[in-house]
């Protein structure tokens, strides 16, 4: 899977996606202090999933009619433990195929998925 970790993305999650396999860019190294519509418009350019803990980027994903070519997941876990919450992200994300194409809500008990707009919709700036 192609991802964008947002540069507030945990490190050790990161990391843990990397040893699974996933071609992985962390904001924090390849673009850092990027604003969030720049970093949504590098997930829709090079079609990846963005992955971040920053609750804006479902505004701005609806707001800007982010296409469906892309995608974007909100973790909103318990962090208590690094390496557990790291664990978790990884273990979500390789348990679906579909998060393209969506806005999911990755909580501890559930996900919620909602379709982004088509991908024939005007792309973001």
């Amino acid at each position: 899977m192609r991802i964008l970790a947002d540069e507030n993305f945990p490190a050790l999650s990161v990391q843990e996606l990397e040893k699974l396999g996933h071609d992985v860019l962390w904001v924090r190294t390849v673009m850092p202090g990027a604003g969030d519509d720049a970093i949504l418009a590098r997930a829709q350019t090079e079609e990846r999933l963005l992955v971040t803990l920053d609750k804006d980027f479902g505004e701005l994903a609806f707001g800007r009619q982010l296409p469906a070519d892309c995608g974007v997941v909100l973790f909103r876990i318990k962090m208590t433990d690094a390496k557990a919450a790291a664990a978790k992200m990884a273990r979500v994300l390789n348990s679906r195929s579909d998060w393209i194409g969506n806005f999911a809500v990755v909580e501890d008990d559930r996900i919620r998925m909602r379709p982004l707009a088509s991908s024939i919709l005007t792309p973001i700036a």
